[in-house]
């Protein structure tokens, strides 16, 4: 049992590791307490690794797992949305039926079908009516339009597309730059029926209820290796990039995270708001829950003021989590539904320290499993222990190297290999890629090679380059597992409301503006606020005469919410290296403080305004002692 648990402990036994680490917490109550404490953990992660898991030549994937799941708790609820209510019986039958109809329209194993579509019941049904297809679902972020929009749907050639009531009007706009015959390979699945299906769809809401509801034979010859969904993420360059996500990587996250991080029971219920489009929400969230006969709760988005409310009402013992939602839960004031609620357990990444401490303390919340991880990558990390403020232990090998951040450059040694930093010392996290640790990549080609480091430790060796400075710290008594904490995203790439945002792709879509001839896009550090705010720096000669109404159309007809610039910067000159290229650090120092910019304009969008306005000191005042409002 040890060797399984090597890749967590650096080739020490966790019984090894125990004595070791036991006999100062043996001195002490609470030190014992702790040592039980953890001790009691592995009760979850002895079984759970135990569990063998495919191979890519494996029948297994995400429907057969469902399947398998309906067949022990047919009459377990499983979903509960917007006044609807499905047992895993009831949801089989209509996934079945939409799948069976998706058949008949030419939809097949291996056929790429994108879903743009809110986050609804609907969404669910779609995503496992293609797993058990065989087909390939790409998850089309549901905030996007225009070029964006074209470009995912043509990256990962479509050879379908199922669109929402909801988002018609935007898909509607573009049709024209889609290689898509009109009337056969767009699917409309009905919303709130104010509407019908356009000419241009097949409304499909009316076709699949009177398709056969038993299960489909392919279902079960699916492999492993078979690729499940395309995710979308943004990279430090250009547009959104399709992620490859296997059913085996569906089947990991599930059954990992959903059994091992979060604990996931039949008996349990998840409260879950974020997007499905996102690997969190649809990864240790939807595929936990299948995974683990558990039901969940399903809301289209987030919202602070109900929260509380319907984790009562629908008694919601487990929450799927992005750090910004949980600062707005603690922002909010008390209220008599957080009192003596029913959420236990919580994972997702971004949680900061003190907020951490709010929802520990204030809401009672006892298991708080944060983790690391991206579509793309083969990094996977979790808080499997329970310690507090940590992004847990990796699931794979991984290192931490030396790295510039000035230079955005990895130091290497006279022989040209990496150089691993010291405990404590913050350094670029490296996943091995191994048959273990497989590194699926992209769509494109080129962006996958980007990412592998060639020769990292010794020669011929391949590494996953995650793009993130990560730290070793230490939490106590943990069997000798390491455990790290997050410190920076590397590059151009900001994260801002729970989206990364790619520096280059603003910057190309503000360089339309007129007057604008070379956009300086980066992120600033809000006080009190999750992530980087976006900020926008260039050189304009006249800051009166500059259109600012000009700008912010631009901004919102062209980017999503979370892309849009909230500073703008008017410089008088701007700063480049020897090589023209633009310089960041010093814009990102000086972010918007009045104090330092000396003559530059600085233009805001204050939170929920409707327009840009010159940045005054009290608002400046606001914004330094975290008042806001962000």
């Amino acid at each position: 049992m040890a060797s399984r648990f090597t890749f967590l402990s650096e080739g020490v036994s966790p019984l090894e590791n125990a004595y070791r680490a036991g006999g100062d917490n043996l001195n002490n109550k609470s030190g014992i307490r702790e040592v039980f404490r953890v001790l009691g953990e592995t009760r979850h992660i002895v079984p759970a690794l135990l569990y063998k898991m495919p191979k890519s030549e494996d029948k297994a994937s995400l429907g057969r797992l469902f399947e398998s799941t309906v067949s022990r708790y047919p009459n377990n609820v499983l979903l509960v949305s917007e006044g609807r209510e499905w047992s895993y019986a009831q949801f089989n039958a209509e996934v079945n039926q939409l799948a069976h109809a998706l058949q008949a329209r030419g939809v097949g194993r291996g056929d790429a079908v994108a879903v743009f579509m809110e986050t609804r019941a609907e969404f669910v049904l779609a995503f496992l009516a293609l797993a058990k297809l065989g087909a390939q679902a790409s998850l089309i972020n549901n905030g996007l339009s225009g070029e964006g929009l074209i470009h995912c749907i043509n990256s990962t050639s479509n050879k379908k597309v199922i669109v929402g009531e909801e988002r018609v009007a935007t898909l509607s706009e573009i049709l024209d730059d889609l290689p898509l015959s009109q009337s056969e390979d767009y699917f409309w699945m009905k919303d709130s029926g104010a509407a019908s299906a356009p000419d241009w769809a097949i409304d499909l809401s009316a076709q699949y209820p009177a398709m056969p509801s038993e299960n489909l034979p392919v279902t079960q010859d699916i492999k492993a290796k078979e690729i499940a969904a395309y995710i979308f993420t943004s990279g430090t360059t250009g547009l959104p990039k399709a992620a490859i996500m296997n059913h085996r990587k569906t089947l990991i996250a599930g059954h990992g995270l959903g059994r091992i991080g979060l604990q996931l029971k039949p008996q349990d219920r998840l409260y879950l708001c974020l997007p499905l489009y996102h690997i969190t929400g649809l990864g240790p969230g939807f595929c936990g829950v299948i995974s683990n006969g558990a039901s969940f709760f399903l809301r289209r988005g987030f919202s602070a003021s109900n929260f509380w409310p319907e984790v009562q009402k629908y008694q919601t013992n487990c929450f799927i989590y992005v750090g910004e939602l949980c600062r707005y839960l603690a922002l909010q004031p008390e209220c008599p539904e957080e009192k003596n609620n029913p959420l236990a357990k919580m994972l997702g990444n971004g949680l900061r320290p003190d907020v951490w401490d709010v929802f520990s303390a204030r809401f009672g919340v006892d298991r708080i499993c944060e983790i690391y991880g991206s579509s793309e990558g083969n990094v996977t990390m979790a808080n499997i222990l329970n310690k507090d403020r940590t992004i847990g232990a990796p699931l794979v090998k991984t290192a931490l190297v030396q790295y510039d951040v000035d230079s955005d450059t990895i130091l290497r040694n006279k022989k040209g290999r990496c150089i691993k930093v010291t405990k404590g010392k913050p350094g670029l996290l490296l996943g091995e890629i191994s048959e273990r640790a497989a590194f699926d990549g992209y769509t494109n080609t080129e962006a996958t090679g980007r990412k592998i480091l060639h020769d990292v430790f010794k020669k011929g060796d391949r590494w996953f380059n995650t793009g993130d400075l990560v730290r070793q710290i230490d939490v106590g008594f943990s069997l000798g597992i390491r455990h790290f904490q997050f410190v920076d995203r590397t590059g151009d790439t900001f994260r801002w409301r729970a989206e990364n945002v790619s520096t280059n792709e603003v910057a190309e879509v503000l360089n339309k503006h007129p007057q604008i001839s070379m956009a300086n896009v980066y992120g600033v550090e809000v006080p009190g606020v999750e992530g980087r705010a976006g900020m926008v720096a260039f050189e304009f000669n006249d800051a009166n005469s500059f259109d600012i109404e000009a700008f912010q159309a631009l901004v919102e007809n062209e980017l999503p919410v979370y892309a849009q610039p909230v500073f703008v910067r008017i410089q008088q000159s701007t700063e480049t290296t020897g090589t023209f290229k633009l310089v960041k650090s010093k814009l990102r120092e000086e972010a918007f403080h009045l104090d330092k910019v000396g003559d530059d304009v600085i233009y805001v969008r204050k939170p929920r305004s409707a327009s840009y306005e010159v940045l005054k000191q009290d608002f400046y005042t606001s914004l330094r002692e975290g008042d806001a409002g962000y």
